[in-house]
């Protein structure tokens, strides 16, 4: 029976140590009475403390998990292995600064669960959503690459697991690993290009073209099939569609109103739901190359 659940904890990637600290508790718990029936629960390996500590072991993404485009998800899996081994993990709940917008700091943040979103201040005291970033994602590269202030604050929207790399080891990395710098340079010119096409979406497009081009966008990197519609799992508030879309909070009130009339969206509270993608697509103009 031990044997069973001592093989049980070691497949789930616990330690040794922590291994005989359980099976301790266990036998302390079965010779003291305190739970009832706890040796059916051995044998079959779902304890109620065994149930919580799977529960808690933080999902980790396999070579196909990494949402398409990251960085993670564009390294060849050793590389991939080679790159998480020089960072030191933590994990945060929701709401916790990452990086800090002006702040004298080189280190790299590769996100490896999780949704976190990227801003910055105003003049006006406001502040300004830039992007999304996700599970896979590498933030921060820019202050390591030339050693200037952080041009941005990234903030966790949830529970988040990530890991911390050093400059210098990342820079010994990139020149151990030259798809991996070919692959950053790419990243850098994907984000690059995003920022242009909103620049021109300013200048170029109504409001409701520009609610329309950012909301399919977000489905594309964030949606998930839901039935008949994609669901964008980012909890996005008003005034951040605001400033990613470059346009007053008014502005694109009307416009959400005008393409649920549409039958486009349907949206509640920092949630939108998208009835019908490809109408959604020929409205903000997007094309397949877009």
């Amino acid at each position: 029976m031990w044997t069973n659940l001592i093989e049980l904890l070691l497949a789930l990637g616990l330690s040794p140590p922590m291994v005989l600290t359980l099976v301790v508790v266990e036998i302390l718990t079965v010779r003291s009475g305190a739970v009832r029936g706890v040796s059916t629960r051995i044998r079959f390996g779902t304890s109620r403390l065994l149930r919580r500590m799977m529960m808690r072991r933080p999902h980790a993404p396999t070579d196909g998990d990494w949402p398409y485009g990251t960085f993670l998800q564009r390294l060849d899996p050793t590389v991939r292995a080679t790159l998480l081994a020089n960072g030191v993990r933590r994990q945060v709940p929701a709401g916790q600064i990452l990086i800090h917008e002006g702040r004298h700091e080189a280190h790299l943040v590769l996100l490896e669960d999780g949704l976190t979103k990227v801003t910055a201040s105003l003049p006006d005291g406001r502040t300004a959503l830039l992007a999304l970033r996700i599970g896979g994602d590498l933030v921060g590269e820019m202050s390591a690459l030339n050693n200037r202030p952080r041009s941005a604050t990234v903030t966790t929207c949830g529970p988040t697991r990530y890991s911390v790399i050093q400059p210098d080891r990342f820079k010994t990395f990139l020149r151990d690993h030259p798809d991996a710098a070919l692959e950053l340079a790419a990243m850098v010119s994907g984000r690059l290009r995003w920022s242009n096409r909103r620049r021109i979406d300013f200048s170029s497009y109504p409001v409701k073209i520009r609610v329309a081009r950012v909301v399919a966008e977000l489905c594309r990197s964030h949606g998930r099939q839901d039935r008949e519609a994609v669901v964008i799992d980012v909890r996005l508030t008003q005034p951040e569609l605001a400033t990613i879309c470059g346009a007053a909070e008014t502005s694109i009130q009307k416009a959400l109103r005008e393409l649920r009339v549409d039958g486009l969206v349907e949206t509640d509270y920092r949630r939108i739901t998208v009835r019908d993608l490809a109408a959604l697509r020929e409205c903000g103009g997007i094309t397949d190359d877009a």
